[in-house]
Protein backbone atom coordinates (compact mmCIF):
# COMPACT_ATOMS: atom_id res chain seq x y z
CA UNK A 1 0.00 0.00 0.00
CA UNK A 2 2.64 2.44 0.77
CA UNK A 3 4.38 1.92 -1.85
CA UNK A 4 1.02 2.18 -3.99
CA UNK A 5 0.95 5.60 -1.73
CA UNK A 6 4.33 6.74 -3.36
CA UNK A 7 3.65 5.81 -7.05
CA UNK A 8 0.54 7.54 -7.09
CA UNK A 9 1.79 10.62 -5.57
CA UNK A 10 5.30 10.38 -7.94
CA UNK A 11 2.90 10.42 -11.25
CA UNK A 12 0.79 12.96 -9.41
CA UNK A 13 3.92 15.26 -9.37
CA UNK A 14 4.78 14.10 -13.28
CA UNK A 15 1.80 15.00 -14.39
CA UNK A 16 1.30 18.60 -12.64
CA UNK A 17 4.77 19.31 -14.52
CA UNK A 18 3.58 18.25 -17.92
CA UNK A 19 0.26 20.26 -16.90
CA UNK A 20 1.79 23.93 -16.12
CA UNK A 21 2.46 26.33 -18.27
CA UNK A 22 5.94 26.08 -20.39
CA UNK A 23 7.54 29.41 -20.96
CA UNK A 24 6.65 30.31 -24.17
CA UNK A 25 9.56 30.98 -26.66
CA UNK A 26 8.86 34.41 -28.97
CA UNK A 27 10.22 34.34 -32.49
CA UNK A 28 10.63 37.95 -34.11
CA UNK A 29 11.03 38.66 -37.68
CA UNK A 30 13.50 41.74 -38.77
CA UNK A 31 13.72 42.49 -41.85
CA UNK A 32 17.01 44.00 -43.44
CA UNK A 33 17.38 46.76 -46.67
CA UNK A 34 21.18 45.32 -47.64
CA UNK A 35 23.17 42.07 -48.40
CA UNK A 36 24.04 39.19 -45.34
CA UNK A 37 27.51 40.47 -45.76
CA UNK A 38 27.15 44.29 -45.63
CA UNK A 39 28.69 45.08 -41.94
CA UNK A 40 25.03 46.29 -40.96
CA UNK A 41 23.51 43.19 -41.19
CA UNK A 42 26.75 41.37 -39.91
CA UNK A 43 26.10 43.81 -37.28
CA UNK A 44 22.22 43.17 -36.97
CA UNK A 45 23.31 39.19 -36.34
CA UNK A 46 25.97 39.37 -34.04
CA UNK A 47 22.52 41.62 -31.71
CA UNK A 48 20.77 38.58 -32.50
CA UNK A 49 22.74 36.07 -31.24
CA UNK A 50 23.34 37.46 -28.36
CA UNK A 51 19.83 38.08 -27.36
CA UNK A 52 19.01 34.61 -27.73
CA UNK A 53 22.10 33.52 -25.67
CA UNK A 54 20.74 36.21 -23.02
CA UNK A 55 17.10 35.10 -23.04
CA UNK A 56 18.38 31.33 -22.72
CA UNK A 57 16.85 31.23 -26.34
CA UNK A 58 13.18 32.46 -25.21
CA UNK A 59 13.35 35.38 -27.85
CA UNK A 60 14.14 34.48 -31.23
CA UNK A 61 15.43 37.05 -33.99
CA UNK A 62 14.94 35.79 -37.50
CA UNK A 63 16.65 38.37 -39.86
CA UNK A 64 15.74 38.56 -43.17
CA UNK A 65 18.46 40.70 -45.61
CA UNK A 66 18.66 42.03 -48.72
CA UNK A 67 15.34 43.13 -48.92
CA UNK A 68 14.10 39.23 -48.97
CA UNK A 69 10.95 39.96 -46.66
CA UNK A 70 10.28 43.94 -47.39
CA UNK A 71 11.89 46.26 -49.70
CA UNK A 72 13.78 48.92 -47.85
CA UNK A 73 11.18 51.73 -48.16
CA UNK A 74 8.59 49.45 -46.77
CA UNK A 75 10.63 48.51 -43.62
CA UNK A 76 9.24 50.86 -41.13
CA UNK A 77 5.64 50.67 -41.95
CA UNK A 78 5.95 46.82 -41.45
CA UNK A 79 7.28 47.76 -38.26
CA UNK A 80 4.91 50.05 -37.11
CA UNK A 81 1.96 48.19 -38.13
CA UNK A 82 2.85 44.65 -36.48
CA UNK A 83 3.99 43.26 -40.02
CA UNK A 84 7.69 42.75 -38.53
CA UNK A 85 8.92 43.25 -34.95
CA UNK A 86 11.90 44.64 -35.69
CA UNK A 87 13.63 46.07 -38.93
CA UNK A 88 16.54 47.96 -39.88
CA UNK A 89 15.84 51.04 -42.23
CA UNK A 90 18.11 53.86 -43.72
CA UNK A 91 17.10 57.37 -41.60
CA UNK A 92 17.21 59.35 -44.59
CA UNK A 93 14.54 57.91 -46.97
CA UNK A 94 12.09 58.86 -44.56
CA UNK A 95 13.12 62.44 -45.57
CA UNK A 96 9.43 63.30 -47.29
CA UNK A 97 7.60 62.03 -43.75
CA UNK A 98 9.18 64.72 -41.56
CA UNK A 99 12.10 65.97 -42.72
CA UNK A 100 13.85 65.73 -39.43
CA UNK A 101 14.45 61.86 -40.26
CA UNK A 102 16.41 63.05 -42.96
CA UNK A 103 19.23 65.32 -40.81
CA UNK A 104 22.00 63.06 -41.24
CA UNK A 105 22.03 62.97 -45.43
CA UNK A 106 22.02 66.89 -45.79
CA UNK A 107 25.05 66.72 -47.59
CA UNK A 108 28.50 67.88 -46.41
CA UNK A 109 26.71 68.73 -43.08
CA UNK A 110 29.21 66.35 -41.50
CA UNK A 111 32.38 65.66 -42.57
CA UNK A 112 33.58 63.51 -39.84
CA UNK A 113 32.98 60.52 -37.98
CA UNK A 114 32.62 62.49 -34.68
CA UNK A 115 30.71 64.81 -36.80
CA UNK A 116 28.06 62.16 -37.35
CA UNK A 117 28.16 61.15 -33.44
CA UNK A 118 27.78 65.10 -32.56
CA UNK A 119 24.39 65.29 -35.08
CA UNK A 120 23.32 61.83 -33.75
CA UNK A 121 23.33 63.34 -30.15
CA UNK A 122 20.90 65.92 -30.99
CA UNK A 123 18.68 64.43 -33.47
CA UNK A 124 18.40 61.58 -31.06
CA UNK A 125 15.51 62.52 -28.81
CA UNK A 126 13.78 64.21 -31.60
CA UNK A 127 13.73 60.67 -33.43
CA UNK A 128 12.69 58.76 -30.31
CA UNK A 129 9.69 61.37 -29.20
CA UNK A 130 8.94 60.73 -33.03
CA UNK A 131 8.89 57.30 -33.14
CA UNK A 132 7.11 56.78 -29.71
CA UNK A 133 4.39 58.83 -31.24
CA UNK A 134 3.62 56.14 -33.88
CA UNK A 135 4.08 52.97 -31.65
CA UNK A 136 7.61 51.89 -32.31
CA UNK A 137 11.00 52.27 -30.05
CA UNK A 138 14.23 53.45 -31.49
CA UNK A 139 16.91 50.50 -30.21
CA UNK A 140 20.04 51.98 -31.84
CA UNK A 141 21.49 53.40 -34.85
CA UNK A 142 24.90 52.71 -36.82
CA UNK A 143 26.19 55.46 -39.24
CA UNK A 144 27.04 54.64 -42.99
CA UNK A 145 31.18 55.54 -43.65
CA UNK A 146 31.08 59.40 -45.64
CA UNK A 147 29.87 59.25 -48.75
CA UNK A 148 31.75 59.65 -51.61
CA UNK A 149 31.37 60.57 -55.30
CA UNK A 150 31.36 57.54 -57.97
CA UNK A 151 31.56 57.91 -61.60
CA UNK A 152 32.11 56.74 -65.14
CA UNK A 153 34.33 59.66 -66.24
CA UNK A 154 36.72 62.30 -64.19
CA UNK A 155 34.44 64.69 -62.19
CA UNK A 156 37.00 67.83 -61.67
CA UNK A 157 34.11 70.45 -61.41
CA UNK A 158 30.42 69.95 -60.72
CA UNK A 159 29.97 71.15 -64.30
CA UNK A 160 31.39 67.71 -65.34
CA UNK A 161 28.47 66.22 -63.56
CA UNK A 162 25.84 67.78 -65.91
CA UNK A 163 23.93 65.34 -67.55
CA UNK A 164 25.15 62.29 -66.04
CA UNK A 165 22.09 59.55 -65.15
CA UNK A 166 22.85 60.40 -61.11
CA UNK A 167 21.46 57.49 -58.77
CA UNK A 168 19.27 58.76 -55.81
CA UNK A 169 18.31 56.73 -52.60
CA UNK A 170 16.66 59.71 -50.40
CA UNK A 171 14.89 62.71 -51.21
CA UNK A 172 18.26 64.94 -50.52
CA UNK A 173 20.53 62.81 -53.28
CA UNK A 174 17.55 63.16 -55.74
CA UNK A 175 17.90 67.34 -54.87
CA UNK A 176 21.38 66.80 -55.19
CA UNK A 177 21.40 65.75 -58.63
CA UNK A 178 18.89 68.41 -59.35
CA UNK A 179 21.44 71.05 -58.17
CA UNK A 180 24.26 69.50 -60.13
CA UNK A 181 22.44 69.41 -63.21
CA UNK A 182 22.10 65.54 -63.17
CA UNK A 183 19.37 63.30 -64.14
CA UNK A 184 18.29 61.98 -61.00
CA UNK A 185 16.93 57.99 -61.22
CA UNK A 186 16.00 56.11 -57.63
CA UNK A 187 17.49 53.05 -57.02
CA UNK A 188 17.97 51.38 -53.67
CA UNK A 189 20.87 49.14 -52.81
CA UNK A 190 19.02 45.84 -53.76
CA UNK A 191 18.64 46.59 -57.66
CA UNK A 192 22.26 49.00 -57.45
CA UNK A 193 24.03 46.50 -59.32
CA UNK A 194 21.20 46.08 -61.95
CA UNK A 195 20.65 49.84 -62.55
CA UNK A 196 24.57 50.21 -63.20
CA UNK A 197 24.96 46.89 -65.36
CA UNK A 198 21.92 48.44 -67.79
CA UNK A 199 23.04 51.53 -67.71
CA UNK A 200 20.17 53.15 -65.86
CA UNK A 201 22.68 55.26 -63.52
CA UNK A 202 26.38 56.22 -64.30
CA UNK A 203 27.07 57.96 -61.44
CA UNK A 204 26.18 58.41 -57.96
CA UNK A 205 27.03 59.36 -54.21
CA UNK A 206 27.43 56.36 -51.48
CA UNK A 207 29.67 54.92 -49.12
CA UNK A 208 32.77 52.41 -49.83
CA UNK A 209 30.65 49.80 -48.46
CA UNK A 210 27.86 50.24 -50.74
CA UNK A 211 30.27 50.59 -54.09
CA UNK A 212 31.94 47.39 -52.59
CA UNK A 213 28.73 45.34 -51.89
CA UNK A 214 27.78 45.87 -55.60
CA UNK A 215 31.43 45.74 -56.91
CA UNK A 216 30.40 48.72 -58.68
CA UNK A 217 34.25 48.80 -60.55
CA UNK A 218 32.45 46.87 -63.07
CA UNK A 219 30.93 49.77 -64.41
CA UNK A 220 32.22 52.75 -62.42
CA UNK A 221 36.06 53.57 -62.92
CA UNK A 222 36.35 56.80 -60.57
CA UNK A 223 35.94 57.20 -57.07
CA UNK A 224 36.27 60.67 -55.25
CA UNK A 225 36.37 60.42 -51.25
CA UNK A 226 34.64 63.21 -50.23
CA UNK A 227 33.08 61.84 -46.63
CA UNK A 228 30.68 64.28 -47.71
CA UNK A 229 28.05 63.28 -44.84
CA UNK A 230 26.69 60.14 -43.22
CA UNK A 231 23.08 58.54 -43.21
CA UNK A 232 22.26 56.29 -40.37
CA UNK A 233 20.69 52.91 -40.27
CA UNK A 234 18.33 52.32 -37.43
CA UNK A 235 16.66 49.69 -35.90
CA UNK A 236 13.33 50.05 -34.95
CA UNK A 237 10.92 47.57 -32.60
CA UNK A 238 7.40 47.83 -32.70
CA UNK A 239 6.37 49.01 -29.36
CA UNK A 240 3.16 46.45 -28.54
CA UNK A 241 5.55 43.37 -29.37
CA UNK A 242 8.31 44.60 -26.66
CA UNK A 243 5.32 45.14 -24.26
CA UNK A 244 4.55 41.42 -24.66
CA UNK A 245 8.10 40.43 -23.47
CA UNK A 246 9.30 39.11 -20.11
CA UNK A 247 11.35 41.54 -17.93
CA UNK A 248 14.27 39.76 -18.71
CA UNK A 249 14.04 39.67 -22.89
CA UNK A 250 13.20 43.29 -22.70
CA UNK A 251 16.37 44.11 -20.76
CA UNK A 252 18.51 42.00 -22.81
CA UNK A 253 16.84 43.73 -25.97
CA UNK A 254 17.49 47.23 -24.93
CA UNK A 255 21.08 46.28 -23.44
CA UNK A 256 22.35 44.47 -26.77
CA UNK A 257 20.79 47.10 -28.31
CA UNK A 258 23.75 49.29 -26.88
CA UNK A 259 26.23 47.08 -27.69
CA UNK A 260 25.27 46.83 -31.19
CA UNK A 261 25.04 50.62 -31.65
CA UNK A 262 28.44 50.60 -30.44
CA UNK A 263 30.07 48.10 -31.94
CA UNK A 264 28.32 49.15 -35.30
CA UNK A 265 29.74 52.15 -35.32
CA UNK A 266 33.41 51.05 -34.72
CA UNK A 267 33.06 48.44 -37.20
CA UNK A 268 31.76 51.59 -39.67
CA UNK A 269 34.90 53.30 -39.20
CA UNK A 270 37.32 49.81 -39.64
CA UNK A 271 34.59 49.22 -43.17
CA UNK A 272 35.29 53.21 -44.29
CA UNK A 273 39.52 52.46 -44.81
CA UNK A 274 38.86 49.02 -45.55
CA UNK A 275 36.41 49.51 -48.58
CA UNK A 276 37.87 52.77 -50.50
CA UNK A 277 41.08 50.53 -50.55
CA UNK A 278 38.98 47.83 -52.32
CA UNK A 279 37.53 50.11 -55.16
CA UNK A 280 41.41 50.87 -55.75
CA UNK A 281 42.66 47.25 -55.53
CA UNK A 282 40.18 46.49 -58.13
CA UNK A 283 40.86 48.88 -60.55
CA UNK A 284 39.04 51.89 -59.67
CA UNK A 285 40.59 55.42 -59.55
CA UNK A 286 40.56 56.76 -55.74
CA UNK A 287 41.51 60.44 -55.23
CA UNK A 288 40.07 62.90 -53.17
CA UNK A 289 38.37 65.82 -54.99
CA UNK A 290 40.03 68.97 -56.69
CA UNK A 291 40.08 72.05 -54.59
CA UNK A 292 37.09 73.32 -57.53
CA UNK A 293 35.13 70.30 -56.90
CA UNK A 294 35.32 70.54 -53.06
CA UNK A 295 34.53 74.37 -52.48
CA UNK A 296 31.63 73.99 -55.54
CA UNK A 297 30.38 70.77 -53.21
CA UNK A 298 30.54 73.00 -50.04
CA UNK A 299 28.62 75.48 -51.44
CA UNK A 300 25.47 73.20 -52.71
CA UNK A 301 25.58 71.78 -49.20
CA UNK A 302 25.20 74.76 -48.06
CA UNK A 303 22.43 75.74 -50.20
CA UNK A 304 20.98 72.35 -48.93
CA UNK A 305 21.34 73.00 -44.93
CA UNK A 306 19.37 75.93 -45.58
CA UNK A 307 16.67 74.29 -47.41
CA UNK A 308 16.24 71.42 -44.79
CA UNK A 309 16.18 74.09 -41.90
CA UNK A 310 13.44 76.19 -43.77
CA UNK A 311 11.47 72.53 -43.92
CA UNK A 312 12.11 71.45 -40.32
CA UNK A 313 11.06 74.32 -38.71
CA UNK A 314 11.39 74.54 -35.36
CA UNK A 315 12.71 71.22 -34.42
CA UNK A 316 14.96 71.58 -37.28
CA UNK A 317 16.43 74.83 -36.78
CA UNK A 318 16.96 73.17 -32.59
CA UNK A 319 18.61 70.38 -33.75
CA UNK A 320 21.62 72.30 -36.26
CA UNK A 321 21.72 74.79 -33.28
CA UNK A 322 22.62 71.90 -30.53
CA UNK A 323 24.58 69.84 -33.53
CA UNK A 324 26.62 73.46 -34.39
CA UNK A 325 27.31 74.48 -29.93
Amino acid sequence: MKTLLSLTAALGVVAASLSAPASAQTKWDMPLGYPVTNFHSVNAQKFADAVKAATGGQLLITLHPGASLFKLPEIKRAVQTGQAQIGEILDVLLENEDPIYGASGVPFLTASYADAKKLYAAQKPILEKKLADQGMLLLYAVAWPGQGFYATKPLNSVKDMEGLKWRAYSPATNRLGELVKAQPVTVQAAELSQALSTGRVNAMATSGATGVDSKVWEQLKYFYDTEGWQPKNIVIVNKASFDKLDKKSQDAVLAEGKKAEAAGWAASEDVAKDTVATLAKNGMTVAPPSAQFKQELLAIGKTMTEEWVQKAGADGKALIDAYRK
